[in-house]
This record gives C-alpha cells, structure tokens and sequence, in this order.
C-alpha cells in the first residue's frame, strides 16, 4: 500500500459564491476566485452548483450548451480560466444540452490546465422538494437526470465526482470508492433551511464511512426568487475533521491534502476491507 501514496500532497482549492442570474457576471466572479486560489497554491479548484446561473429552473433551456462545444460561452469561459491560471477547473454544475431541450443536464466538467474537457459527470439524483420555510424546488421538471458514476484521475488521485443533492444517499459515494475514489467532490448550492442541520453532518459522514477526502464547494446567500443557501464551503479529512472552512461570504478556501493521512486511516482503520455487502 505504501507505493501507491507515494506522491506529493494535492492543494485544493472549493470556491464560494454568490451566484445571481447574469452568466457573463457570474463567469467573471469565478475567474477571480480561481486566480486568487491559484496565487494561493491551489492545483484543483473547484465552483459551486449553478456558477454560471442562479435562477428560474425553466430558464436554464435557453442557456445549456452541447458539451465539447468551445463557442459555447460558459465552457469557453471555463477553458480560458484553467489555462490562465494553470490549474485543473472542475465546474461544479451547469446545464448541458440533452436529447430532451426541456430538460438540460445537470453537468460537472472537469477541464485540464491546458483547457482542455477531461470528464464530465451527470447529477444523478434531482432535487424535488417542499420545504417548511415555503422553498419549492422541482428539479426534475427542467433537469434530466444521469444514471452513472464518475471518477478522474487528477495528479494521481482518484478523485468521486457528485452534485449537492447526491450527498444523501451514501450508495453513490460507496460506488464511487469501489471505483478507486480517494477525495469525493460535492459542488453544491445547499439551501439555508437544510444546510444549517445537516450540511456538516453529511459531509463528515460521507469522509468518514469512505475514508476519503471530502471537498465541497457552496452558493451562499440570497439569489433570485428569493432563494437562500448555506455556504460553509469546506474540506474534511478521511477521519472526518473539518480542516478548512469558509465563513459567510464569497470567497475561497484552500487546502492541502495528504495522502500519508490518507494511508494512516485506511490501515488504522480497515472497514473498507471488513464490508460484507
């Protein structure tokens, strides 16, 4: 086991923001986040759920582009961020054209420092919900869903793609680890209700049950129509320490991850290797 973590730690970057309606003015906050984690160190960076766009649901159809399209004006804008900042991007959620123009793809992609598409994953499980506070939210009626599991290798680390609402349900996060995942990506736009009881609780678990790193990228704020989230973009460690946090506000966190921490718990603790199911 020694040999496979062999490599130096990854420094990580998970940006907040506090995305509104306006693309072109979301896209230029993000390129200031992922240049000021890039002058902090950062080699990975990731945006947040909805980066791009934060509004109406329907209103995503006329903004999805077809993936691998380099006119397309966010994945331009994505690619031009990575190679001016020579770091791996990894969007955290926009809307991907699919056969059904109703409903786009919910797509993270992950593009190289030279700007070039490397992976993409599709939202697998949709955010449908009625919440006490009066929060509606259909995802699945502007959203196709995707039905596969994703990992990237990134400078020798596996690293488990999901989007925010996958963090509930812990079978993904154990098909992502059977594929080799070492860190886990939540990108996500958590709403405040939901995310001040269970946005901390979730992600530790998920480290701790996968002994895997854990990095979450959050929307904070208030966005159009009157939409509120939690923030609280973090790292946790495989043991399920919290070892970077963002406070209220946009901004970036930036941490390095170990992977002697990594092999420690693993061996300490084999309960990857104990699973009888």
């Amino acid at each position: 086991m020694t040999g496979q973590f062999a490599r130096e730690p990854l420094s990580i970057a998970a940006v907040q923001l506090q995305s509104q309606a306006d693309v072109g003015e979301n896209l230029e906050r993000c390129r200031h986040w992922v240049r000021q984690a890039a002058r902090r160190g950062a080699k990975v960076v990731l945006l947040p759920e909805n980066f791009a766009f934060m509004g109406p649901e329907a209103d995503k159809r006329a903004i999805a582009e077809k993936l691998g399209d380099a006119g397309g004006p966010i994945q331009a804008a994505l690619a031009s961020m990575a190679r001016e900042s020579g770091v791996v991007l990894i969007a955290g959620g926009f809307p991907e054209a699919s056969a059904d123009y109703e409903r786009p793809f919910n797509t993270l992609a992950v593009f190289g420092p030279d700007g070039a598409l490397r992976e993409r994953y599709h939202k697998i499980h949709l955010f449908d919900v009625r919440l006490p506070d009066g929060t509606e939210i259909s995802e699945s009626v502007a959203s196709s869903a995707g039905r596969e599991p994703a990992v990237v290798d990134v400078s020798g680390y596996k690293l488990g793609l999901s989007i925010c609402y996958d963090l509930r349900f812990p079978e993904l996060y154990r098909a992502l680890t059977d594929r080799g995942a070492e860190v886990l990506l939540v990108p996500a736009a958590f709403t405040l209700l939901t995310g001040k009881d269970h946005w901390h609780v979730l992600l530790r678990a998920r480290a701790i049950e996968a002994q895997c790193f854990v990095v979450a990228a959050a929307q904070w704020g208030t966005h159009p129509k009157g939409r509120t989230t939690y923030g609280h973009s973090l790292v946790a460690d495989p043991w399920g320490t919290v070892i970077a946090e963002a406070s209220d506000g946009p901004g970036v966190v930036v941490a390095e991850l170990d992977p002697a921490v990594l092999e420690r718990v693993r061996a300490n603790l084999p309960s990857l290797r104990h699973r009888v199911l």
